[in-house]
Protein backbone atom coordinates (compact mmCIF):
# COMPACT_ATOMS: atom_id res chain seq x y z
CA UNK A 1 0.00 0.00 0.00
CA UNK A 2 1.12 3.70 -0.92
CA UNK A 3 0.20 6.50 1.38
CA UNK A 4 -0.12 9.43 -0.14
CA UNK A 5 -0.62 12.81 1.85
CA UNK A 6 -1.62 16.08 0.65
CA UNK A 7 -1.88 19.50 1.36
CA UNK A 8 -4.47 21.71 -0.93
CA UNK A 9 -1.35 24.11 -1.30
CA UNK A 10 -3.80 27.22 -1.28
CA UNK A 11 -6.72 25.68 -3.29
CA UNK A 12 -4.04 24.28 -5.96
CA UNK A 13 -3.99 20.68 -5.10
CA UNK A 14 -1.11 19.61 -6.75
CA UNK A 15 -0.90 16.39 -4.49
CA UNK A 16 -4.43 15.26 -5.90
CA UNK A 17 -3.81 16.08 -9.10
CA UNK A 18 -0.46 14.24 -9.66
CA UNK A 19 -2.45 11.25 -7.63
CA UNK A 20 -5.21 11.47 -9.95
CA UNK A 21 -2.65 11.09 -12.93
CA UNK A 22 -1.27 8.02 -11.41
CA UNK A 23 -3.64 6.09 -9.05
CA UNK A 24 -4.23 3.20 -12.16
CA UNK A 25 -1.98 0.00 -11.08
CA UNK A 26 -1.31 1.27 -7.45
CA UNK A 27 -2.67 0.63 -4.08
CA UNK A 28 -2.86 4.11 -2.97
CA UNK A 29 -4.87 5.94 -0.10
CA UNK A 30 -4.90 9.34 -0.46
CA UNK A 31 -5.34 12.24 2.02
CA UNK A 32 -5.99 15.92 1.45
CA UNK A 33 -5.76 18.20 4.39
CA UNK A 34 -6.03 15.24 6.65
CA UNK A 35 -3.31 13.84 8.89
CA UNK A 36 -5.00 11.25 10.13
CA UNK A 37 -3.76 9.04 7.30
CA UNK A 38 -0.71 8.76 9.61
CA UNK A 39 -2.14 7.00 11.84
CA UNK A 40 -5.14 5.41 10.40
CA UNK A 41 -2.34 2.62 9.84
CA UNK A 42 0.43 0.84 11.29
CA UNK A 43 2.75 2.18 9.22
CA UNK A 44 5.86 0.04 9.46
CA UNK A 45 3.69 -2.91 8.44
CA UNK A 46 0.87 -1.86 6.46
CA UNK A 47 2.67 0.86 4.16
CA UNK A 48 5.32 0.15 1.41
CA UNK A 49 6.08 3.47 0.32
CA UNK A 50 5.30 7.23 1.66
CA UNK A 51 4.27 9.99 -0.86
CA UNK A 52 4.15 13.60 0.40
CA UNK A 53 2.97 16.87 -1.06
CA UNK A 54 2.87 18.76 1.68
CA UNK A 55 4.17 21.59 3.82
CA UNK A 56 2.77 21.34 7.82
CA UNK A 57 1.09 24.52 9.14
CA UNK A 58 0.19 25.95 6.03
CA UNK A 59 -2.81 26.44 4.17
CA UNK A 60 -4.79 26.68 7.35
CA UNK A 61 -3.79 22.96 8.65
CA UNK A 62 -2.63 22.36 12.03
CA UNK A 63 0.77 20.49 12.92
CA UNK A 64 0.61 16.94 13.12
CA UNK A 65 0.98 15.82 16.30
CA UNK A 66 2.81 13.35 18.62
CA UNK A 67 0.80 10.41 17.33
CA UNK A 68 1.77 10.79 13.96
CA UNK A 69 5.56 11.57 14.34
CA UNK A 70 5.77 8.42 16.78
CA UNK A 71 4.72 6.46 13.90
CA UNK A 72 6.58 8.51 10.86
CA UNK A 73 9.47 7.67 13.01
CA UNK A 74 9.18 4.09 13.73
CA UNK A 75 8.62 3.86 9.59
CA UNK A 76 11.18 5.50 8.93
CA UNK A 77 13.61 3.89 11.55
CA UNK A 78 12.18 0.57 10.00
CA UNK A 79 13.99 1.20 7.15
CA UNK A 80 10.79 3.10 4.63
CA UNK A 81 11.28 4.92 1.47
CA UNK A 82 9.62 8.26 1.17
CA UNK A 83 9.15 10.44 -2.30
CA UNK A 84 8.86 14.39 -1.39
CA UNK A 85 6.80 16.06 -4.11
CA UNK A 86 7.61 20.20 -4.52
CA UNK A 87 8.50 21.42 -1.01
CA UNK A 88 7.56 18.28 1.01
CA UNK A 89 11.24 18.40 2.10
CA UNK A 90 9.78 20.78 4.91
CA UNK A 91 6.67 18.60 5.52
CA UNK A 92 7.63 18.29 9.11
CA UNK A 93 9.88 21.19 9.49
CA UNK A 94 9.00 21.41 13.30
CA UNK A 95 10.29 18.37 14.15
CA UNK A 96 14.04 18.14 14.53
CA UNK A 97 14.99 15.14 13.71
CA UNK A 98 12.92 15.17 10.62
CA UNK A 99 15.18 18.40 9.07
CA UNK A 100 18.25 16.01 9.20
CA UNK A 101 17.44 13.52 7.22
CA UNK A 102 15.48 14.78 4.31
CA UNK A 103 18.93 15.60 2.00
CA UNK A 104 17.84 18.89 0.53
CA UNK A 105 15.41 20.74 3.05
CA UNK A 106 13.10 23.68 1.37
CA UNK A 107 13.53 26.33 4.59
CA UNK A 108 10.72 28.52 5.32
CA UNK A 109 10.56 32.07 6.60
CA UNK A 110 10.35 30.43 10.35
CA UNK A 111 12.76 28.10 10.59
CA UNK A 112 13.56 26.77 13.70
CA UNK A 113 17.24 26.40 12.98
CA UNK A 114 17.53 30.66 12.07
CA UNK A 115 18.81 29.08 8.33
CA UNK A 116 17.86 31.54 5.79
CA UNK A 117 14.67 30.99 3.74
CA UNK A 118 14.90 28.95 0.37
CA UNK A 119 13.59 31.34 -2.44
CA UNK A 120 11.01 30.23 -5.15
CA UNK A 121 11.54 32.40 -8.53
CA UNK A 122 8.62 32.12 -11.06
CA UNK A 123 8.93 31.67 -14.77
CA UNK A 124 9.34 29.31 -17.44
CA UNK A 125 12.08 26.90 -16.56
CA UNK A 126 13.57 23.43 -18.11
CA UNK A 127 14.07 20.23 -15.67
CA UNK A 128 17.04 18.38 -17.43
CA UNK A 129 18.31 14.30 -16.36
CA UNK A 130 21.56 14.89 -14.78
CA UNK A 131 24.89 13.57 -15.69
CA UNK A 132 25.09 11.07 -13.37
CA UNK A 133 26.09 7.21 -13.35
CA UNK A 134 22.43 6.74 -11.20
CA UNK A 135 20.22 4.20 -12.91
CA UNK A 136 17.28 6.31 -12.62
CA UNK A 137 18.73 8.77 -14.71
CA UNK A 138 19.18 6.84 -17.39
CA UNK A 139 14.72 6.57 -17.05
CA UNK A 140 13.93 9.60 -16.28
CA UNK A 141 13.10 12.45 -18.71
CA UNK A 142 13.39 16.07 -19.56
CA UNK A 143 11.14 18.46 -19.01
CA UNK A 144 9.88 22.26 -20.20
CA UNK A 145 7.48 23.75 -18.27
CA UNK A 146 5.78 27.47 -18.86
CA UNK A 147 6.12 29.48 -15.51
CA UNK A 148 5.65 28.30 -12.08
CA UNK A 149 7.63 28.35 -9.19
CA UNK A 150 11.18 27.01 -8.94
CA UNK A 151 12.06 25.57 -5.27
CA UNK A 152 16.27 27.25 -5.05
CA UNK A 153 18.43 27.66 -2.58
CA UNK A 154 17.46 24.68 -0.40
CA UNK A 155 19.79 23.72 2.65
CA UNK A 156 21.50 20.31 2.57
CA UNK A 157 21.55 18.91 5.37
CA UNK A 158 23.50 15.07 4.33
CA UNK A 159 24.95 13.19 1.48
CA UNK A 160 22.69 13.61 -1.66
CA UNK A 161 22.70 11.73 -5.57
CA UNK A 162 21.23 14.82 -8.21
CA UNK A 163 18.88 13.20 -10.42
CA UNK A 164 17.88 16.38 -12.23
CA UNK A 165 19.00 19.91 -12.38
CA UNK A 166 17.49 23.43 -13.43
CA UNK A 167 19.21 26.21 -14.73
CA UNK A 168 18.01 29.37 -13.59
CA UNK A 169 19.17 32.85 -13.90
CA UNK A 170 20.81 32.70 -10.56
CA UNK A 171 22.62 29.51 -11.04
CA UNK A 172 21.90 25.85 -11.24
CA UNK A 173 19.67 23.82 -8.73
CA UNK A 174 18.95 19.98 -7.83
CA UNK A 175 14.90 19.64 -8.86
CA UNK A 176 15.40 15.66 -8.54
CA UNK A 177 17.21 13.83 -5.79
CA UNK A 178 18.42 10.57 -3.73
CA UNK A 179 19.57 10.36 0.03
CA UNK A 180 19.63 7.92 2.64
CA UNK A 181 18.22 8.26 5.89
CA UNK A 182 20.65 7.13 8.92
CA UNK A 183 17.95 3.82 9.22
CA UNK A 184 18.51 2.40 5.78
CA UNK A 185 15.47 3.63 4.00
CA UNK A 186 15.53 6.10 0.87
CA UNK A 187 14.47 9.69 0.34
CA UNK A 188 13.50 10.98 -3.36
CA UNK A 189 13.16 14.34 -3.15
CA UNK A 190 11.07 15.48 -6.82
CA UNK A 191 10.50 19.60 -6.44
CA UNK A 192 9.33 20.89 -9.60
CA UNK A 193 5.89 21.89 -10.17
CA UNK A 194 2.57 23.17 -8.53
CA UNK A 195 0.96 24.60 -10.90
CA UNK A 196 -2.20 22.17 -13.01
CA UNK A 197 -0.17 22.83 -16.43
CA UNK A 198 2.99 21.19 -14.42
CA UNK A 199 1.42 18.30 -12.10
CA UNK A 200 -0.51 16.91 -15.16
CA UNK A 201 2.12 16.96 -18.00
CA UNK A 202 3.05 13.92 -19.09
CA UNK A 203 6.86 13.67 -18.49
CA UNK A 204 6.31 14.44 -15.02
CA UNK A 205 3.47 11.91 -14.69
CA UNK A 206 6.02 9.58 -16.19
CA UNK A 207 9.11 10.76 -14.16
CA UNK A 208 6.36 10.20 -10.90
CA UNK A 209 5.94 6.84 -11.90
CA UNK A 210 9.57 6.18 -12.29
CA UNK A 211 10.53 7.06 -8.68
CA UNK A 212 7.43 4.95 -7.32
CA UNK A 213 8.15 1.99 -9.26
CA UNK A 214 12.02 2.12 -8.19
CA UNK A 215 11.32 2.91 -4.55
CA UNK A 216 8.62 0.11 -4.33
CA UNK A 217 11.69 -2.26 -5.12
CA UNK A 218 13.98 -1.25 -2.37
Amino acid sequence: MILFVADDHYNSCPGKQVYEQIKDGYDIRFYENDWSGFTDFDLSAECDLLVLNMIADTCGNELPGAEAEQQLKKYCENGGNILLLHGSSAAFWHWDWWRKIVGLRWVRGNDPDGVEASTHPKRPYKVKVAKNSHPLCARLVDMDFPADEIYINLQQTCPVSILMETFTDEGTFPQCYECATPWGGKIIGFIPGHDSVVTTAPELTSNVRTLIDYLLKY
